[in-house]
């Protein structure tokens, strides 16, 4: 009998299967992080028509909260459709082997999240409500959202809020809001610190927290000198305010992404 008529080895028939099988993991990990890379854009738009309805004089702060949050929220349901679309992609076990991969788009939708709920609520949106966000409508999770990319999401929130409090402080009423803010991120600073040996990147996070902090209490620093200096109206005072603070929302892009981790080949890759 010819050598041709054999049939295929065991050894060639298991590296054809290992060859589909990582040709199948090939194919789903560029489609993951495609799909990572839309969601991120998707919540940068939300986070950015957040602010661009906030800085409306139209209105009162609570009414302009209220709007925001609620049209961040419709804007919202359109990345949580995206996430609903890769749910076979990482069905069961599977999530975790293509974690790193949706992990960056991920934690810009709970910053995005958390911000519409800041504004509405005035509180840190906690871990069920962003889990609830991401289920169908009988309750099942689309996948299960790991705490790191929970906390990493809330700590690049911290940076939203301090450029909300220094577009918003020479309005009426804005002092109060943005030392309010200041107090948020003061406690959103201590209650992350304890993590940081345990969740990578939480340390970079964390010094650009700092950095907000220290320029939404400068802003407010330079306010309170100026208002005990002179006797001036609210109106006038609100004008000095905004002389005062135009330097400090300066730069705001280069400080806020110079915190975040940009995908990268090694990240998006988890063999």
């Amino acid at each position: 009998m010819s050598v041709s008529a054999h049939p295929p080895s065991l050894i060639a028939s298991a590296f054809l299967s290992f060859r589909d099988d990582i040709d199948d993991h090939n194919d789903r990990r560029e489609r993951l992080i495609k799909c990572s890379r839309d969601i991120t854009i998707a919540s940068k738009k939300v986070v950015f028509l957040l602010h661009r309805i906030m800085t409306d004089s139209g209105a009162d702060d609570r009414t302009l909260s209220l709007h925001a949050a609620s049209e961040g929220q419709k804007a919202l349901r359109n990345v949580q459709m995206l996430f609903m679309k890769i749910t076979p992609e990482v069905e069961g076990d599977r999530f975790w082997r293509y974690q790193h991969n949706i992990s960056p788009g991920l934690q810009e939708y709970i910053e995005a999240l958390s911000f519409a709920h800041y504004l509405e609520h005035g509180t840190l949106i906690t871990y069920n409500e962003v889990q609830k966000s991401l289920s169908d409508e009988s309750g099942s999770p689309y996948f299960p959202l790991p705490m790191s990319d929970y906390i990493l999401g809330l700590s690049d929130l911290t940076g939203e809020l301090m450029r909300f409090a220094i577009s918003s402080i020479s309005k009426r009423g804005g002092r109060t809001k943005a030392s309010e803010v200041s107090v948020f991120v003061r406690g959103c600073k201590a209650d992350f610190e304890g993590l940081t040996p345990h969740i990578r990147d939480l340390s970079k996070k964390q010094a650009v927290t700092s950095q907000s902090l220290r320029k939404i209490e400068e802003a407010a620093y330079a306010i309170a000198v100026r208002s005990s200096e002179f006797d001036l109206s609210p109106e006038m005072l609100d004008d000095v305010v905004g002389q005062a603070i135009s330097g400090y929302g300066e730069n705001f892009d280069d400080m806020h992404t110079s915190g975040r981790r940009r995908p990268t080949s090694d990240e998006h890759e988890f063999e």
